[in-house]
């Protein structure tokens, strides 16, 4: 894979991402054809990702300031899941493939145009009056209220594939995995380009639950908690056989190796343990590690 894929985010914020892979039989009948298509005309990783963010700075500067993803294409990531029960061939309505080693093939669409939505709803949340209508005047999210609405009448209630975070990763994401669980770290002249770790859905379930469930008692009153739980509603949302991949993107040549599920993981253990000096331990060592990065956010 080469360093041209993120020289174009120089400048640009840190950007994290949690994704659900899931297999092709999860999707509505009439959607898997597309998904499987485009997840064949991707070479590779490193293009699909070449291309998203080609998309999205051709975005920023389009004639008329539409700033918005319009939906004609929907990009798609392919994953492989090794030990994923493959679909029975002879029944017609399992789509699930079949690599050469045995791994089932699992499928992450973008969904751009219901991310921009919900992006545009939460920055809103925040901003009004003038300053709103000018970074993002009302007559564009009009416009793209349509293309949301357009999606949501052809493939009906959705679930929203992908999360993303700038500046930073949140802590609840590192309790879906552990320091065990597979991952990749890319690398180009000497810089490193992005870490990706995975787990099964399932195991990042119990992890979720077991730390839900630990804080619940020990810190009800914790932020966390209530991020933990959002995450486990969101993952309940999808198939038994996916996969859940931590995409650290840029911010992974600043931090990896990273130690920060470990860390997570053993600040809950000590909080319900009644060890509040282990606990505060472990919070040092993850502020000490992601709080600089944060801070680049109001760095000038």
């Amino acid at each position: 894979m080469t360093g041209s894929l993120y020289r174009g985010q120089a400048g640009l914020p840190f950007s994290s991402t949690l994704r659900v892979y899931e297999p092709l039989d999860a999707f509505p009948e009439d959607q898997r054809p597309a998904l499987k298509a485009a997840g064949e005309r991707a070479a590779s990783r490193a293009a699909v990702e070449n291309a998203e963010l080609l998309a999205s700075l051709g975005r920023i500067t389009r004639p008329g300031g539409d700033p918005f993803p319009t939906g004609r294409t929907d990009l798609v990531r392919v994953t492989r899941a090794p030990g994923v029960p493959v679909a029975d061939e002879s029944n017609d309505s399992a789509a699930a493939e079949e690599t050469s080693d045995g791994a089932a093939l699992l499928y992450c669409p973008s969904q751009l145009v219901l991310r921009a939505g919900l992006a545009a709803n939460a920055l809103m949340e925040g901003i009004h009056g003038p300053l709103a209508e000018l970074l993002i005047p009302e007559q564009q999210r009009d416009r793209h209220q349509e293309r949301i609405d357009l999606v949501s009448a052809r493939e009906g209630a959705t679930r929203v594939h992908t999360r993303a975070s700038t500046w930073g990763i949140p802590f609840s994401w590192f309790s879906l995995f552990l320091e065990s669980d597979p991952q990749e770290v890319v690398e180009a002249g000497g810089r490193i380009l992005t870490v990706r770790v995975w787990a099964p859905i399932g195991e990042a379930l119990d992890r979720l639950r077991y730390a839900v469930a630990n804080l619940a008692l020990a810190a009800p009153d914790l932020d966390m908690l209530d991020d933990l739980t959002q995450l486990t509603e969101w993952l309940e949302l999808f198939h038994a056989d996916s996969m859940v991949e931590l995409d650290y993107g840029a911010v992974a040549d600043k931090v990896y190796p990273d130690e920060s599920p470990m860390d997570v993981r053993l600040g809950i253990e000590c909080l319900a343990e009644g060890d509040m000096t282990g606990a505060a331990a472990a919070y040092r060592r993850l502020a000490s590690r992601w709080i600089p990065i944060r801070q680049l956010a109001r760095a000038s």
